[in-house]
């Protein structure tokens, strides 16, 4: 049986929890909050979390492909470690930035919304983390090569094409010194930067 999973329930359990803390709120950024933020943030520090690591494993129907031709986005799965940033939001921003940010990363409640240690280098935070379950119905498992050249190749949606994204998102983890090894395998495989965009 399916539970049915709504984004507004899951918003409102996360603002709660939050409230709870009564501080800011910390936010783990591991894809693309890391180079396309759009809320204000207090403070970013390098971080790691252990027992998720990042993969190009979550299907896209809406922000980077369609129901017929899905992409792909980056979440935290299960098993291992990660790199990223820790984004502290001041308390006051967060009842406007928390809808915003489910707008964006929830179009359909996928993630799975959890607080996460994160060591930091100021000491740990508690961040919230938008993680994936090997349950979900969009949790791709492993992927051929040829899968991922084709989805390169023809996956795009309301932000633009997988590629792109995961381009982005390695590009901007190597300028703050997080080396991906599988990430940049997998971008790697996409056909050579052309010299200039065409239009498919």
């Amino acid at each position: 049986m399916t539970t049915i999973r709504c984004a507004a329930t899951m918003l409102q359990r996360t603002f709660d929890e939050w409230r709870a803390q009564g501080d800011d709120l910390w936010l783990f950024a591991y894809g693309s909050l890391i180079w396309k933020t759009e809320f204000e943030v207090a403070e970013k520090r390098p971080a790691r979390v252990h027992g998720h690591h990042r993969a190009l494993q979550m299907w896209s129907r809406v922000n980077r492909g369609t129901p017929e031709r899905p992409g792909l986005v980056l979440a935290l799965i299960s098993g291992g470690s990660c790199r990223g940033m820790a984004l502290r939001i001041q308390a006051d921003h967060v009842p406007d930035m928390l809808p915003q940010l489910w707008q964006r990363e929830m179009p359909n409640p996928v993630y799975d919304p959890k607080w996460l240690p994160c060591l930091t280098p100021q000491g740990p935070v508690s961040a919230l983390s938008f993680t994936l379950s090997r349950h979900s119905p969009n949790y791709t498992g492993r992927l051929t090569d040829a899968r991922y050249r084709e989805i390169f190749a023809h996956s795009r949606g309301r932000y633009g094409s997988t590629l792109d994204y995961a381009r982005l998102t390695c590009d901007h983890l190597r300028a703050i010194g997080i080396q991906d090894a599988e990430l940049e395998r997998v971008v790697a495989l996409a056909a050579p930067h052309p010299s200039h965009h065409h239009t498919p």
